[in-house]
């Protein structure tokens, strides 16, 4: 028996219907991390790099990024997220990102929280990646790595 993706109808890619589904409280949290050099961090945590306030600024870009889902990944539907909380860890060999999507709606919120753990991470890569690169401008050690839901809740 072929499989059947909901995402595919007469051969043809098509956003699901969702118009018969209930309306209920859904969660979802993601994770990913950043591995950066013991200098990169320190930098970080010490608040010299120049471009600014990493974690601040890759906190900002998690939540703008959940709320533009929809414009990026193609059949995600626009949902009214009810909230956006990220939070960081920092160890000496990398920085965990976690972002918790909250929406009163009737599809998930997880490619949202998805997307935005993705571009905090990003976002770090862009505001350190002076202090990462080698001398020939490549970046040997820094890796986004573990890109996970680590939790996925519907209410209701």
């Amino acid at each position: 028996m072929a499989t059947q993706f909901s995402h595919i109808h007469d051969g043809r890619a098509r956003m699901v219907d969702i118009s018969n589904k209930g309306i209920v409280e859904r969660i979802a949290t993601t994770s990913g991390r950043i591995v950066l050099s013991s200098d990169t961090i320190a930098r970080i945590i010490d608040g010299t790099v120049e471009k600014g306030n990493v974690l601040a600024t890759a906190r900002i870009a998690a939540i703008m990024a959940a709320k533009k889902t929809p414009d990026i990944i193609p059949m995600c539907h626009q949902i009214p997220i009810t909230s956006c909380d990220v939070e960081f860890d920092i160890s000496d060999q990398y920085i965990t990102s976690t972002v918790t999507v909250k929406s009163m709606g009737s599809t998930g919120v997880e490619m949202d929280a998805l997307h935005a753990v993705c571009v905090s991470l990003l976002t770090i890569w862009d505001m350190v990646k002076s202090a990462e690169k080698d001398v020939h401008g490549n970046y040997p050690d820094t890796v986004i790595e573990n890109i996970k839901v680590i939790k996925k809740i519907k209410r209701g």
